[in-house]
């Protein structure tokens, strides 16, 4: 099979994920096997919440607009160019997939089949749906790569190379249990923004989406501000409010309440708009309906630290204050090339 076939096959599935949209999905009749899947993946983006409370349908059509996107043709030309990819003899890889956002290891997932080798895929608890029914999609289209795909419950055995998420708990766990095999291991991190003062309603209306976006659960999402001595925080209050409706969202308003409480409880000073909470904290790791901030007095400073701490950062945004940051509202749109951790997945699987 090669890696034409293979690509064709994830440009027909992007044609296909386009069809859905929150407010007007809409079966288009050149969409290669509608009559078999339109119906169900609908169905299954609705019910998707009765599943995982986290998974609500507007953040599952937001995940599968994202991946409708990127699987255009120009785009995995781009993704591909750089690496010289010949057939060979293929390896099993295993992948151990995170749960906490919608088709979180789905890109794992496509550097494997597109570097020619076979995903043995262990996926987690909390999103066993979503990724099964597209692989079927996938070999609808093109059934030769039935044999590349597998998916497993419980141990994961029979594999030449991993690829696992989890937390930094977990990590130790799997650094020990495939301490034999060539693996990428993926722990905790957390993304940051920097601010100096000059953003504007707009900016903080995109950075609310990089904080809200799937409740905060994606390692892309901002969990920790860097701000200048004394800032006041009235304009990214402002900002951020038309996010409000978040604190509807039962699993989410529970958390607010709890981590709210437990702050006030312990003394902590915070800043409290209604469905967000803030506190000054040296962590990168907020719970859910927090964010944490800290005062920086020297920007160069900062940058120094930013980098003297990157295994612990995803990504940073801000107005072009640090080499390399994003956006705000870019975050949960990553491009295919944009690797987790800036690991190169399909570097890595070449050479196995």
């Amino acid at each position: 099979m090669t890696l034409e076939h293979k690509k064709n096959a994830l440009i027909e599935l992007g044609k296909f994920l386009s069809q859905f949209n929150r407010d007007n999905s809409s079966a288009n009749t050149n969409v290669l096997k509608n009559d078999l899947f339109y119906t169900s993946f609908l169905n299954l983006i609705e019910m998707s919440q009765s599943h995982n409370g986290w998974y609500t349908p507007e953040n599952v059509f937001f995940s599968v607009n994202s991946w409708a996107k990127a699987l255009q043709k120009e785009n995995l030309e781009t993704f591909l160019a750089p690496y010289a990819l010949t057939e060979k003899e293929p390896k099993t890889i295993g992948l151990v997939l995170a749960g906490n956002i919608p088709l979180v290891g789905f890109h794992d997932f496509i550097c494997v089949l597109l570097s020619g080798h076979k995903a043995k895929i262990k996926t987690s608890s909390n999103d066993q749906l979503l990724l099964p029914f597209l692989a079927n999609y996938l070999i609808a289209i093109e059934p030769s790569l039935e044999k590349f795909i597998e998916f497993t419950e419980g141990k994961l055995t029979d594999f030449d190379a991993v690829i696992a998420t989890g937390s930094n708990n977990t990590s130790r766990y799997f650094e020990y249990y495939f301490k034999d095999k060539p693996s990428i291991i993926r722990k905790n991190r957390n993304s940051v923004a920097v601010l100096n003062g000059s953003e504007t309603k707009e900016d903080f209306e995109a950075l609310g989406e990089d904080i809200f976006r799937y409740f905060g659960l994606g390692c892309r999402n901002i969990s920790k501000i860097f701000v200048p001595k004394n800032y006041v925080f009235d304009a990214f209050f402002e900002g951020i409010f038309k996010h409000q409706d978040v604190i509807h969202y039962e699993k989410y308003a529970n958390n607010y309440d709890y981590n709210k409480a437990v702050f006030l409880m312990s003394n902590f000073k915070i800043l409290d708009n209604g469905f967000l909470t803030i506190k000054e904290d040296s962590s990168y790791s907020s719970p859910i309906s927090s964010v944490f901030y800290e005062f920086y007095e020297d920007l160069e400073a900062l940058k120094t630290k930013l980098d003297a701490e990157k295994d612990q950062i995803q990504c940073i945004v801000s107005n072009n204050l640090i080499p390399n940051s994003l956006p705000f509202g870019t975050t949960q749109k990553p491009a295919l090339w944009d690797f987790a951790d800036d690991v190169d997945t399909i570097e890595f699987l070449k050479n196995i």
